[in-house]
């Protein structure tokens, strides 16, 4: 019996050897990854460190996502030489501002960063920095200072989640050469961070954790921090991954190129740090990641940039290159380059936009129904509509960021060609004429936003998509202003209607249909010719036509004063994001807009956008063929004859007459859209913005159809049915 209770005993401890044997094999793979995929080696499978080697580096940065794509520069050797002949006594740089306040671009963080470029550099072969002495030396100071003094910003997430995230980094690719000292205070920094939190703040936290974790060598620590990080690929959450493929974060707001892209980015990382080991990602986490890339993000990028609706309050200088490039990248190195899905996905991104091609591949309607956001995308040119309703928030500003983006979700319109129409524009806009608005004129400082709670009070706001083309409509009731917005985005044209317009205020109330860099001259069609529009110009002709960077607007069939201006604007980065420094820049900037007068009771308007056009066409363009059957608050609904298509969206029940032999009778409001093929078969797609019934009844030409609805949480989702009239 002794002998058996013996050979049990020895058999448990080589189980329990073989085990921590592994673990710590397990551990050992985890850090040669990190050094293999952050130490610079030299290869550019994809040219995307080439692109990057092509854009001008920012001096001053506070994105996350910007700051880690700023790492992987190639290193730059007199930069580096700098850093090293400047570095003082006390293990500080002169040109850091220590005692720096802001709670966004704080200063201190700098010093961080350098501390992991050069661990880099002290760590890659490529040049002849490969563990110096020199580079040693100052690594450990600059570190012993950051241990000493132990900064702390205002802003607690740079104290838990930036700071551990950067040094973290270093720790690790330099722990062969820290003391038993400098490790337990490298432990200490890292304590920072603790689980907690939702959305990406959670994995942000839980990525932290683990590099502790590793330095202690603790597998069951890393683990635990690994399925934290992993619990969030899952969709349908209230925050993180949504149902329509958009990402959600500080309550339902879309936060596709804050903390949407660095969710992208840290997931593509991690699923290269864990691959080799117990602990990788499996094909349906990975299918999630890539498929929020597919049906999300590669939507909001058009020819290498971000649309500026998908950025929330992260509206830096080339904020659209820059997120677009970190998720290139993220894309192309998801799963560790061992997914032959997640590479198929990589490659079509890459295609879309490294070089910009010459006709984008990636056509469509997609409206994301739980973000209050429609892009629209033609081969040669890109549409982006972004709007907010009593279910969800549209913008926010916090730490200084985005301090003049009060209206940005109003209905903000965005006309994209090659992509650069409203490239660093930001200090140079009138913040309450961003394309596409309706709001008041005034000179006041623009108000503040502070929560994360809804602000439209409309409920009626979603689109109707049959995924080639569609409506959007916005019921807008905020900020004293309400209005019926819609648009109608068809092969050739965007089609912007409002109805109901008023106002709690004696200010002017004005709708802006553009504003963007002056490119070329802005020519107005008068009298049979087109002239330049060389400073501010006002017009009340019944039909107004303009022209300007290839791109037609036709404004008819209203009383508004037509408002046409090319002038040059000064401003600062510092008005709109405070981590900046406060510096005049300058600029040409063309506008047109709209004005309904003080205190409007019921104004309307209707224009026309024609991207990618000739003067020629423009001035040729047929009204006629554009219907417009209602635009108030009952119903706003156009028909194409051409296209054959009837648009509505029906506030109330509604009776229309289309168009010789077509009658249609909306007896459920929400927004429809009807078309005909040459057989007399008719398409009829529709949703329902506020998801009030189940089913859908309308009569066409006095034959009663029911469509029944999406159910569940997604309200404005699309149904449709085909209907065979004859």
């Amino acid at each position: 019996m002794r002998v058996l209770c013996s050979l049990i005993i020895v058999g448990v401890l080589l189980v329990s050897i073989s085990v921590q044997a592994g673990n710590t094999g397990e551990l050992v793979r985890i850090k040669q990854n990190y050094s293999r995929m952050l130490v610079p080696s030299g290869e550019d499978s994809f040219g995307l460190l080439s692109i990057l080697s092509s854009i001008q580096p920012e001096k001053e940065i506070s994105d996350q996502a910007v700051v880690e794509l700023h790492q992987r520069y190639p290193f730059d050797l007199k930069k580096i030489a700098t850093y090293l002949s400047s570095f003082m006594e006390t293990g500080m740089w002169p040109d850091i501002n220590y005692e720096d306040k802001k709670r966004s671009g704080w200063e201190p963080k700098l010093h961080a960063e350098r501390i992991l470029e050069l661990v880099k550099l002290y760590n890659s072969k490529q040049t002849s920095y490969y563990h110096s002495p020199e580079v040693e030396k100052v690594i450990h100071r600059a570190m012993d200072y950051w241990f000493t003094a132990k900064p702390v910003c205002l802003n607690w997430w740079y104290n838990q989640i930036g700071i551990p995230k950067t040094l973290g980094t270093a720790f690790i690719l330099f722990e062969e050469k820290l003391t038993p000292a400098e490790k337990q205070k490298a432990i200490a920094v890292m304590e920072n961070a603790k689980f907690g939190m939702t959305g990406q703040n959670k994995v942000w936290l839980a990525g932290n954790v683990m590099m502790r974790a590793l330095l202690q060598n603790d597998y069951e620590l890393v683990k635990m921090a690994r399925d934290t990080i992993a619990s969030g690929i899952v969709t349908g959450g209230a925050e993180g991954i949504k149902d329509d493929w958009c990402f959600h974060q500080h309550g339902a707001q879309q936060q596709f190129g804050n903390y949407g892209l660095s969710f992208v980015a840290g997931m593509s990382f991690f699923s290269g740090l864990f691959s080799g080991t117990s602990l990788a990602f499996d094909d349906k986490q990975l299918s999630i990641i890539s498929t929020l890339i597919d049906k999300g993000y590669r939507w909001v990028i058009w020819n290498g940039m971000m649309d500026v609706n998908a950025l929330g309050r992260q509206l830096f200088h080339h904020a659209p290159v820059h997120k677009a490039l970190s998720l290139a990248f993220a894309a192309s190195e998801l799963g560790g380059g061992e997914s032959e899905a997640c590479m198929a996905i990589a490659t079509a991104l890459l295609r879309d936009n490294y070089p910009a091609p010459a006709l984008n591949l990636l056509t469509g309607h997609k409206h994301f129904w739980q973000s209050d956001y429609t892009i629209y995308r033609r081969p040669s040119w890109m549409a982006s509509i972004k709007m907010a309703s009593d279910r969800i928030v549209g913008v926010e500003m916090m730490n200084g960021d985005n301090m003049k983006g009060y209206y940005m979700a109003d209905g903000a319109t965005y006309i994209y060609k090659d992509g650069k129409e409203y490239l660093d524009i930001f200090p140079l806009w009138d913040w309450r004429k961003l394309p596409g608005v309706t709001a008041f004129e005034d000179d006041a400082p623009m108000p503040l936003i502070k929560s994360y709670q809804p602000r439209n009070k409309g409920t009626f706001v979603g689109a109707v998509s049959d995924e080639k083309q569609g409506m959007t409509v916005m019921e807008l009731n905020r900020a004293g202003v309400k209005a019926h917005k819609a648009w109608i985005c068809a092969d050739d044209f965007v089609l912007c209607l409002g109805a109901g317009i008023q106002a709690d205020s004696n200010l002017v109330v004005t709708t802006s249909i553009e504003q963007c860099h002056k490119n070329g001259e802005l020519l107005s069609w008068k009298k049979g010719q087109w002239s330049a529009v060389n400073a501010k110009q006002t017009v009340t002709a019944e039909v107004h036509r303009f022209f300007h960077n290839n791109t037609g607007y036709i404004v008819w069939g209203n009383e508004n004063e037509m408002v046409a201006e090319t002038a040059e604007r000064k401003g600062s980065w510092y008005d709109v994001m405070q981590m900046y420094r406060p510096a005049e820049v300058h600029g040409e900037v063309t506008t047109l807009y709209l004005k309904h007068g003080a205190s409007p009771k019921q104004a309307t308007y209707q224009y026309l956008i024609l991207p990618v056009v000739d003067k020629k066409n423009v001035a040729a363009f047929d009204l006629s063929d554009i219907r417009i059957l209602r635009n108030d608050t009952v119903a706003q609904a156009v028909y194409a004859e051409k296209k054959a298509t009837c648009w509505v969206a029906a506030y109330q029940p509604v009776q229309l007459r289309v168009a010789t032999g077509l009658a249609l009778t909306i007896q459920t409001p929400g927004v429809y859209m009807i078309r005909k093929s040459g057989d007399g078969q008719y398409m009829i797609s529709c949703a329902s913005p506020t998801q009030c019934e189940d089913v859908a009844e309308l009569e066409l030409n006095h034959k009663q159809i029911r469509i029944s609805l999406p159910k569940g949480k997604g309200k404005g989702k699309t149904a449709s049915v085909v209907a065979i009239i004859r």
